[in-house]
């Protein structure tokens, strides 16, 4: 496959914390990545442990050309400050910390799913948002997985996005999210929002 033509999906998600542990989050993950090799498309994480990681492995299984984004300066600061694995086929220092590097992974992916998450995983999540970038959430794999539709419509009464998808099923979460990527394929409108494509409406 041309790899003009291969879509980049980021995976992001729980680095640390106790979804980490949880043995069917860390399958379901392996499994994410694994649909993503399998499919033909590149692969995007935050060089990070924890489960973008599983997912990572799960990627090389199939093949998948991989690219990590670090938050590191160096493979040096990569490995002993930022305690982060070395497995992407090639790796990005961006010098830039977590939240800098975070824009840089979003806006490096034609899709974003979620596994799990806390904190940093919600502050990725609000940037694919705000930007209006295709989003599939794995749900069911703890952390905030589960919350995304009361966080957005209750908490900050704001609208789902017809780009965002859910499913527990990896391969299900893919087959959506590869959908909404070929329905709106440029996505990003002049607010930073993407339009729905059955209204004039601004959604978000």
């Amino acid at each position: 496959m041309n790899n003009k033509h291969r879509l980049k999906i980021g995976v992001m998600g729980s680095a640390s914390g106790p979804q980490i542990e949880d043995t069917d989050a860390q399958e379901k993950a392996t499994e994410l990545g694994r649909e993503i090799g399998r499919r033909g498309h590149i692969f995007i994480n935050g060089a990070c442990p924890g489960l973008p990681h599983y997912a990572l492995l799960g990627a090389m299984e199939e093949g998948s050309f991989s690219l990590g984004i670090s938050p590191a300066f160096s493979e040096y600061e990569h490995e002993n400050e930022y305690h982060s694995p070395h497995d992407n086929d090639m790796i990005i220092y961006t010098g830039q910390g977590f939240m800098e590097r975070d824009i840089v992974n979003i806006r490096s992916s034609d899709g974003i799913c979620f596994i799990g998450g806390g904190v940093g995983t919600l502050n990725e999540f609000t940037i694919a948002y705000d930007e209006g970038r295709p989003i599939a959430i794995l749900t069911n794999t703890g952390g905030i997985s589960n919350a995304i539709p009361h966080i957005i419509e209750e908490l900050c009464n704001r609208s789902l996005p017809p780009n965002m998808v859910f499913d527990d099923d990896p391969k299900k979460l893919i087959d959506k999210l590869e959908e909404v990527i070929r329905s709106y394929p440029h996505p990003i409108h002049e607010d930073g929002r993407v339009k729905d494509r059955h209204s004039p409406k601004i959604l978000g």
